[in-house]
């Protein structure tokens, strides 16, 4: 099902993706198959569609739930604090996202607010996007604020705003509309509620949906409301843990493990680097600081897992190459193909080619959890009859040529009835184009993506490709996604719950049948905070 966004009003379609997502959340739960036990739990949902506050409890101000075009959570009191909380004290790891609209400040410096692990209404920490441009992230203690990070930051009143507040341990990391964002290490508070606030201010709140992260899980699930949206995936599915195409036992490899079994090492130069991709069986390959390598593109063996330390180690010069040689002649997947390779946590910057290229049959390669920008081609590109890949919270940084899948549209004896891929919860971070472009691939799976102020298309399916776009959010996308590309003739496309928000409407055509592994789709109008506080490096154990 598309949403569709009405006179390209982005409140309109935020509140109708919402709402239609809660609904059929409601009535389906809409999971596809089992939820792993480790999977993100949806803690609390709250889109005041039931024109109530029920489970919220307020201290100063003026709180109501009014119209403002739809059902909000007002507060229109002009008092210097202002609170409404919910929840229970005993959650610990989890997101707090809301949509925010400031009405008024009265006064200078003053601001409006989400809260986490709220102990009462004088501590918690708190998330503030303040009227002098600036968004903080702090803590209150007994009433007295500290400041732990800021940001700069456009306010305007009457402008909704996007707040998530990330508390894991000891880290806390707060984002607006996915960007501009703050964190810290504090560990005042270990759990609490959740809430939101104004400083001698009114605003209006909406969509508050609470998700565990970092693997926490609350000793009571607390009572979410009728809007509950289903499971996410983790963050971090773990060291051997593929998801999506990347699982399923196909040609002789039971899913994707890359080089457990092998030995570990670390590498610090390009030398070293060059020489472990290329080494026969299986190893795990940790890269440590940026390596520069020489264009254009290195080849990479089969069982190998590649993975960066930190948040920032990776390669920048020279690209990926996970294949054996073009060969036009062969027409099914060879013997020596490229199998089971593992590429995680990287920065691959600046490629005199492509970043990552997958060609040849190459097969069970997981891509997750990388930084991507100023390749001199393609980011990521799949070709010729390369399948059972997945590509995973990857982040897409102003790339033009993102995410090619089918190379030519002469390549119909490679490619017809493979390039088997699963994009989810990647980043489209202000890309140009190909995110993904599909030729032949079926069923090419496409869900819980966050695209925002895509320059030229998102989503294109072309020569009969299947591709199943669902639970993504698009936010200043004109063409999310349609059929047919340049001279390439259409595909199938099938869109359904996907959150437009200022955005096109979208082309689909055809049919497309589900894939065959079990996975969970997450409401789409949290997917934007969600994904961009957990796409890229970083994010995972090394």
């Amino acid at each position: 099902m598309t949403v569709p966004v009405l006179a390209r009003s982005p409140r309109a379609a935020v509140r109708l993706a919402a709402v239609t997502g809660a609904v059929l959340a409601l009535a389906v739960a809409y999971v596809v198959g089992t939820v792993s036990s480790a999977a993100a739990a949806t803690l609390f949902s709250d889109t005041f569609e039931d024109g109530n506050s029920t489970g919220w409890t307020t201290s100063g101000g003026s709180w109501s739930v009014v119209s403002d075009g739809s059902p909000v959570f007002r507060q229109s009191g002009t008092s210097s604090d202002a609170r409404a909380r919910a929840g229970t004290s005993t959650w610990t790891d989890y997101a707090v996202t809301a949509r925010v609209r400031p009405t008024a400040f009265n006064g200078s410096n003053r601001f409006v607010a989400v809260l986490a692990r709220a102990q009462s209404n004088t501590s918690y920490y708190y998330l503030a996007l303040r009227s002098n441009n600036t968004v903080e992230l702090k803590k209150l203690v007994n009433g007295s604020s500290t400041t732990l990070a800021t940001a700069s930051v456009t306010v305007t009143v009457g402008t909704w705003y996007t707040l998530r507040l990330e508390v894991s341990g000891s880290t806390l990391r707060g984002t607006v509309d996915g960007g501009a964002a703050t964190t810290a290490t504090d560990s005042q508070y270990s759990s609490g509620q959740i809430g939101v606030a104004t400083f001698n201010a009114t605003a209006s709140f909406d969509d508050v949906v609470v998700e565990t992260v970092g693997g926490g899980t609350p000793s009571s699930p607390g009572t979410p409301s009728s809007s509950s949206s289903s499971s996410a995936p983790p963050v971090d599915p773990g060291p051997n843990q593929a998801d999506g195409w990347a699982s399923v036992n196909a040609w002789g490899q039971n899913g994707t493990t890359g080089g457990a079994g092998g030995p570990t090492v670390t590498v610090t130069t390009a030398a070293q680097f060059l020489a472990e991709i290329a080494a026969s069986g299986p190893r795990v390959i940790r890269v440590s600081g940026m390596l520069s390598l020489p264009g254009p593109m290195h080849d990479v063996t089969s069982d190998k897992t590649i993975v960066g330390v930190g948040s920032n180690s990776g390669i920048s010069g020279g690209g990926l190459n996970v294949g054996i040689p073009i060969d036009d002649n062969i027409t099914s997947p060879p013997a020596n193909a490229v199998h089971n390779v593992i590429i995680r946590n990287l920065r691959i910057v600046e490629s005199d080619d492509d970043g990552i290229n997958v060609q040849m049959f190459s097969h069970h390669v997981w891509i997750d959890h990388n930084y991507f920008t100023g390749a001199t081609d393609g980011s990521l590109d799949i070709k010729r009859g390369s399948s059972y890949v997945t590509a995973s919270w990857n982040h897409f940084d102003n790339t033009d040529k993102t995410a090619l899948l089918g190379r030519d549209d002469e390549d119909d004896a490679q490619d017809v009835g493979r390039l088997k891929v699963t994009y989810h919860h990647n980043w489209f971070d202000s890309t140009n184009q190909r995110n993904p472009r599909v030729r032949f691939g079926d069923q090419v799976h496409v869900y819980n993506n966050y695209y925002n102020d895509t320059g030229n298309y998102g989503v294109a399916s072309t020569m009969n490709a299947g591709v199943i776009v669902e639970g993504n959010y698009f936010l200043n996308v004109d063409d999310p996604y349609h059929l047919a590309e340049g001279d390439s003739g259409p595909g199938r496309l099938v869109a359904r719950n996907n959150c437009l928000v200022n955005s096109g409407s979208g082309e689909t055509g055809g049919s497309v049948g589900n894939p065959s592994y079990s996975y969970t789709v997450q409401t789409a109008c949290s997917i934007n905070g969600i994904v961009s506080g957990g796409a890229g490096t970083g994010r995972i154990g090394t």
